[in-house]
């Protein structure tokens, strides 16, 4: 029978299906991956002023290609997310797609040369928060261990001379700087990661934040900036389709290493941009709002399991799990994991364009747009009061 037909050491059907994982796509995102590396193709997109779009189309190929590698290598050595109570999917799944989506990232900006000091920081402080994150994924630190790499790693991109500047430039308002940076970045890591836990959401959520800091960016002539949240977009959209697919499970996770990478990384391309000239308003608000969904389940949950008795100390905090996160909530209320998802890409949008909006405000209507934001986020909070009752 032609089944039986001997090549080499195995049948011909057999080594047909052990290639099988490799679809249409992977191909032909390998190839345009290759294709933008070579050195006259990326000249020819700078030339034409289309360096943008370069950075984006190569973290998009280079992460989409990836992300059904690290599938198959996620199988082969077992590395997949056992579903259990405390988790909603119902397979085991892949777990290691931040590996993919950290390469897509960091391929674009090595390739463009984007490596000012503060960003060689980043992707050094970022690589081993990744290391930490896939460690965890395959046998589970403790909370404090990895508490302790977010602190390293917040404390080297501040030794680059990137802070928060909300307070005078003195020796007590340098101390409260660096104290709020680190409380930013070690806030948002952990506040994005808790996002990990629906199809999509997380890598969505990566890709609609970058996309407003990126707008904002470009606006204010910072194209450094830019093009490193056109990274994170194009990084994120390759991933996305193994990740997110409607009603059907999703073939891979960014696993902890991811979410804690892409939190990480977002939280400092905030603490660099430059978000208003002249209005301290302004410059404080902007990236709360852009990251206001973080911000307000970070705080909801915090305030809930201390008034409720869950946790006692900070220990117990960083060590408890639970199904409180907003996008659980949502889940309760609306009946739908979709539909919880679109829930927060639609907050997180109505947020993203009231701080594109408060750039170009007055002190009045600034306070009119923070008072709609406030609005916004009430009614969402009204909406979870009726999931909360649920089972």
């Amino acid at each position: 029978m032609a089944t039986q037909v001997i090549e080499g050491d195995l049948p011909v059907p057999v080594r047909a299906r052990s290639w099988k994982w490799m679809t249409p796509a992977m191909v032909a995102s390998l190839i345009g991956a290759v294709v933008l590396a070579v050195p006259a193709v990326r000249d020819s997109f700078q030339l034409e002023g289309l360096r943008w779009l370069y950075v984006l189309l190569l973290a998009f190929l280079g992460s989409c290609a990836l992300t059904p590698v690290m599938v198959q290598i996620s199988h082969r050595w077992n590395l997949v997310d056992i579903p259990t109570e405390r988790k909603i999917h119902a397979q085991p799944t892949p777990r290691l797609g931040g590996v993919a989506v950290y390469a897509g990232f960091v391929g674009s900006v090595l390739m463009n040369s984007i490596l000012p000091d503060w960003m060689t920081a980043i992707v050094l402080a970022g690589s081993l928060l990744l290391l930490v994150g896939v460690i965890d994924d395959i046998r589970e630190l403790p909370a404090s261990s990895k508490l302790v790499a977010q602190l390293v790693a917040a404390g080297i991109v501040i030794a680059s001379g990137k802070v928060l500047t909300l307070f005078p430039s003195d020796i007590a308002g340098d101390a409260a700087n660096m104290l709020l940076t680190v409380l930013w970045i070690v806030g948002i890591t952990n506040a994005f990661n808790f996002f990990d836990g629906m199809d999509g959401l997380a890598t969505g959520l990566a890709i609609l934040m970058a996309g407003f800091m990126g707008l904002v960016a470009f606006e204010t002539g910072q194209p450094g900036l830019g093009w490193l949240a056109l990274a994170v977009i194009g990084a994120c959209a390759g991933f996305l389709p193994y990740n997110f697919r409607g009603a059907r499970p999703a073939k891979i996770f960014l696993g902890d290493g991811g979410s804690t990478f892409l939190g990480f990384t977002l939280a400092c391309l905030a603490v660099k941009g430059n978000w208003a000239d002249a209005s301290p308003l302004v410059s404080f608000s902007n990236p709360l709002l852009i990251f206001g969904v973080l911000i307000y389940d970070m705080v909801h949950i915090t305030v809930e399991r201390v008034i409720t008795g869950k946790v006692h100390s900070v220990k117990e905090w960083l060590d408890y799990v639970g199904k409180d996160h907003l996008h659980h909530r949502l889940e309760r209320a609306l009946g739908s994991r979709q539909a919880s998802v679109a829930m927060i890409f639609l907050l997180t949008i109505c947020l993203g364009l009231s701080a594109m909006a408060l750039r170009h405000a007055g002190l009045q209507e600034a306070v009119l747009l923070l008072a709609q934001a406030g609005l916004i986020v009430a009614m969402v909070t009204l909406l979870e009061v009726s999931g909360r009752a649920r089972p």
